[in-house]
């Protein structure tokens, strides 16, 4: 435990730590929605804003999640009203924040493209307390909106049409998720990397469904993987000298392969389990009047 006595891993495992609640939390509705890849299109557009914060001396965290904020805004905007074309539109966003970045950066004063390791792949060294200090107040945005908003949130992921006949604000919502994965992506850059945290996002949550079948357990099971992995990971990197994201987002897939080849002996066992109940349940169906109310 004697890397508990440097300041850079104590300042590592607790961006660790942040970015394996917040990138499960906010990747479980995106799953839902089926954009597991949005995280990665942010993540490019994000590129622009670490080049900005270079150029501008300020700092590249908070640059970032101003210009993902902006893209994810875009990227919903087109998702709307894109038509035939959207496709396009957004694979320009996303080429062309990477570009950018790379362009920007390499104007910068001192600035060469070797700068963008660190945010593009992670690196445990260069979490600096400002960064640090970014990181706790844009997790706890994400943890207050996905914690605190989960059932509107699940009912917009889940279908939009019912959630707009309840009454809820469905594009104020889809927007509200679009910026809540902007933050989760720039929260997660200097432990995870810009160009893996998509991963992050959505591999727990994958794993989880192996073993879960409700969405408050998907939820529970996707964050405790998600810490496990990011703190497991951290550490491992500091002893073997590996990046940190790679190392990561490896443990996250061995997780998903063990759970998956868990999951399927258990499925099987439970199919066996209900087969006989079916078989009853159609030997004496229930009377149409005794039917039980739909819940």
């Amino acid at each position: 435990m004697e890397f508990l006595d440097f300041a850079f891993m104590q300042r590592a495992l607790l961006a660790a730590v942040l970015i394996g609640i917040t990138a499960p939390a906010i990747g479980i509705y995106l799953v839902q929605r089926r954009q597991a890849l949005m995280g990665d299109g942010i993540g490019h557009v994000a590129m622009t804003g670490v080049g900005l914060g270079f150029l501008l001396s300020t700092s590249p965290v908070w640059m970032a999640t101003a210009v993902s904020v902006v893209g994810a805004l875009v990227m919903e905007l087109i998702r709307w009203y894109g038509r035939t074309r959207g496709d396009i539109a957004l694979a320009m966003l996303f080429y062309g924040g990477m570009a950018g970045g790379v362009m920007l950066i390499n104007l910068s004063p001192g600035g060469s493209t070797a700068n963008l390791g660190s945010y593009l792949f992670g690196s445990l060294a260069t979490v600096s307390p400002a960064d640090l200090t970014a990181i706790c107040w844009l997790a706890a945005f994400v943890v207050v909106v996905t914690v605190g908003l989960r059932r509107q949130l699940f009912a917009v992921s889940q279908d939009e049409e019912f959630a707009r006949v309840t009454g809820l604000p469905v594009r104020a919502l889809n927007l509200l998720i679009a910026v809540t994965a902007a933050v989760t992506v720039t929260v997660a850059m200097r432990v995870v990397g810009l160009l893996l945290v998509s991963a992050l996002m959505v591999v727990p949550v994958a794993a989880a469904q192996q073993l879960t079948r409700s969405f408050r357990a998907t939820f529970a099971g996707a964050v405790a993987i998600g810490v496990v992995v990011t703190l497991s990971g951290t550490v491992t990197s500091y002893y073997q000298d590996v990046p940190p994201g790679a190392t990561i987002v490896l443990l996250t897939i061995a997780v998903f392969i063990v759970l998956t080849l868990l999951a399927t002996p258990l499925a099987r066992r439970r199919a066996r389990a209900a087969a006989p109940a079916r078989g009853d349940a159609a030997a004496c169906p229930i009377p149409e009047q005794q039917a039980p109310a739909e819940i």
